[in-house]
């Protein structure tokens, strides 16, 4: 009996932390420990309350919690090793994001959700590889974000930027060309293709791209910098 009311009480914490009632939340699931000392899932979410709040280290502790009752919450896991990472215990957070990882590959977990977060972790791993130059390690862990969250386009254009770098310029500029064919909409790949050109001194096809992209976005702060640079640029060496 005790457990339903908890369960019960917790659906609606949990409806109230995705309302962004955090205070009220927070005091329902108080309440759901209070019977059920033992249920996971209330730990978690108490743990992603103390993680929006910025108190950390009972984030840390909320989410060791979880995984102390039910070592298969993913979720749980992963948050952790966010907030490991986010604190510098780079180590500790590596061991607990490799377990969760090799938790999912087993069992085949397809939330996407839990994806997320996955690919969030691979992205912040590539960024840190790509800070040290270190392009090959970048370029694979950009590559496993993108695989895990499709919809982060923002994953693409740095997968572009690591071909640059490392002088691949035709599989850059494929990158971003199949980026803005897949979606016309998004103007950072145009943004990133103008400056490709732009880099390679082709002025005009870099022009032509960011033109284009004002046709689309004609209050386009970025593009507009880009084109009065550009022109500014050009203008300047016709009258040397």
């Amino acid at each position: 009996m005790d457990n339903m009311r908890a369960q019960e009480i917790l659906q609606q914490a949990i409806a109230l932390f995705s309302k962004n009632s955090l205070k009220k939340s927070f005091s329902l699931l108080e309440e759901v420990i209070s019977i059920e000392p033992n249920l996971a899932e209330a730990h978690f979410y108490i743990g992603n309350i103390f993680h929006i709040q910025g108190q950390l280290g009972k984030a840390v502790k909320a989410f060791n919690k979880t995984i102390e009752l039910d070592p298969t919450h993913t979720d749980a896991s992963i948050s952790l090793s966010v907030i490991l990472n986010d604190i510098g215990r780079y180590e500790e957070a590596q061991k607990v994001f490799e377990k969760a990882n090799a938790k999912v590959k087993v069992e085949g977990v397809q939330d996407p959700h839990i994806n997320r977060k996955f690919s969030l972790k691979h992205f912040e791993i590539a960024e840190m590889y790509f800070s040290y130059n270190r392009y090959d390690e970048a370029l694979f862990d950009y590559n496993k974000a993108a695989a895990l969250d499709s919809e982060n386009l923002e994953i693409r254009i740095k997968i572009a930027k690591v071909y640059s770098k490392k002088g691949y310029i035709s599989k850059s500029f494929d990158e971003l060309r199949k980026l803005k064919a897949e979606h016309p909409e998004y103007m950072p790949a145009r943004v990133a293709l103008g400056l490709l050109h732009y880099g390679k001194g082709n002025t005009i096809e870099a022009q032509a791209e960011w033109q284009n992209a004002l046709m689309k976005d004609s209050r386009n702060e970025e593009v507009l910098m880009y084109l009065n640079l550009s022109s500014s640029a050009t203008e300047t060496n016709l009258h040397v």
